[in-house]
């Protein structure tokens, strides 16, 4: 363990660190109102559950991750693929409802949501799976049946798995999802013409999906549909415009410098769930627009130190799982503040590092720690000692 922790990236590590305790003590400022008026919990309850998901991500999730070498993660990934694939199929047909949706097993003390996971885990399947896809010489001018069962495979499965997220329904995840799934699979090296098919058929998929949503053809919930009208908010205050109008008014009351760590108004129960969703506005309402800004670029730090170490990675799978994990991060970040900012739907997204949540946190933390990993190998091969 030592010789890991000589060679995983130290900027990276410290800058993460760095952005969940800030997340950390945001949760605690934002929760306590909520925890306390509206729940009848200690104010400290969301801060102590959120370091219990940091500490428990540290020990159960990242050590053992950061022990564990990168070639078991092609057996790996397929079999959790399989049991979570299975955990999306327990949500949908045992779990009650929670906010109208079933994403959620009960644990008893905590809950977790199987969707989260799986985006994770789906990275590192699809790049141990395209590596070996690649590595397949295909004779020229033959029809190489195997080869086409591979290609479609992990297209099957994606469907699969992003049915299962939208009927729960959860359409900002299914977004993210099928998201992730375009960029690994256009990242990846593999035939080019089944690159240029899928691309038609995407297009075709799109516009075909446009044509029965303008027909009136209801294939969306009614919450989902609400959600698409998003334009305007504060003209819809008293009704589904109110938490993005209520962060707007958060983010002009902190104007540059905030009004204060444990200040913000908007916390009082104006939006519902602050320590969540709308975290960064009760960030800018705190401590300013210039913090808000300075998390952006320490956002933008952590996408480059994780696109510079899938850049030297040694080998295509680790790259390619690099390259994943920070898609992965920057689309919670961009699904999350377009929506807070009322340029996109309000799809109740995760912001790393900052959102309360037990899901989100462990992904994120074996997220992290997977690049890692993959930066330690590299400078063992770059040393001779791997």
């Amino acid at each position: 363990m030592r010789k890991v922790l000589r060679n995983i990236d130290k900027p990276l590590l410290l800058v993460t660190v760095l952005l969940f305790a800030i997340g950390l003590i945001m949760i605690f400022s934002a929760s306590n109102v909520t925890a306390f008026m509206k729940q009848a919990e200690s104010p400290y309850y969301y801060f102590l559950k959120q370091g219990v998901f940091l500490i428990t991500g540290i020990f159960f999730i990242a050590i053992p991750i950061l022990r564990c070498p990168t070639k078991a993660y092609s057996k790996l990934s397929k079999l959790l693929m399989i049991i979570f694939i299975g955990l999306l199929v327990y949500v949908l047909a045992f779990s009650e409802s929670v906010n109208q949706a079933k994403s959620w097993i009960d644990l008893g003390f905590f809950s977790i949501q199987p969707s989260e996971f799986i985006k994770v885990i789906t990275i590192v399947w699809l790049a141990t799976l395209y590596d070996k896809i690649s590595k397949i010489k295909k004779p020229k001018n033959e029809k190489n049946n195997a080869m086409d069962i591979l290609l479609w495979l992990p297209i099957g499965i994606i469907i699969l798995v992003a049915g299962l997220i939208f009927f729960q329904p959860d359409l900002g995840t299914t977004i993210i999802y099928l998201m992730l799934f375009t960029i690994m699979f256009y990242a990846a090296p593999q035939d080019e013409t089944f690159k240029k098919k899928m691309t038609l058929i995407g297009i075709g998929a799109l516009l075909l999906g446009g044509l029965l949503f303008s027909s009136g053809v209801e294939f969306i919930n009614e919450r989902q549909l609400e959600r698409l009208d998003f334009f305007r908010p504060c003209d819809k205050l008293l009704d589904t415009g109110s938490q993005v109008c209520n962060g707007y008014i958060a983010i002009n009351n902190g104007g540059l410098t905030g009004v204060g760590l444990g200040n913000s108004t908007q916390k009082y129960l104006y939006l519902p769930e602050p320590y969540t969703d709308f975290i960064f506005a009760i960030i800018v309402e705190e401590l300013g627009l210039i913090a808000g800004i300075g998390i952006l670029l320490l956002y933008m730090f952590v996408l480059y130190r994780i696109l510079l170490i899938g850049r030297k990675s040694y080998t295509a799978t680790g790259a390619l799982i690099c390259y994943g994990i920070a898609a992965y991060i920057f689309i919670h970040i961009a699904v999350n503040l377009t929506g807070m900012f009322g340029l996109f739907i309000l799809t109740g997204v995760p912001l790393p590092f900052m959102s309360y949540g037990g899901s989100y946190t462990w992904s994120l933390i074996a997220a992290l720690a997977i690049v890692q990993r993959i930066n330690v190998e590299t400078k063992l091969e770059e040393r001779g000692e791997l």
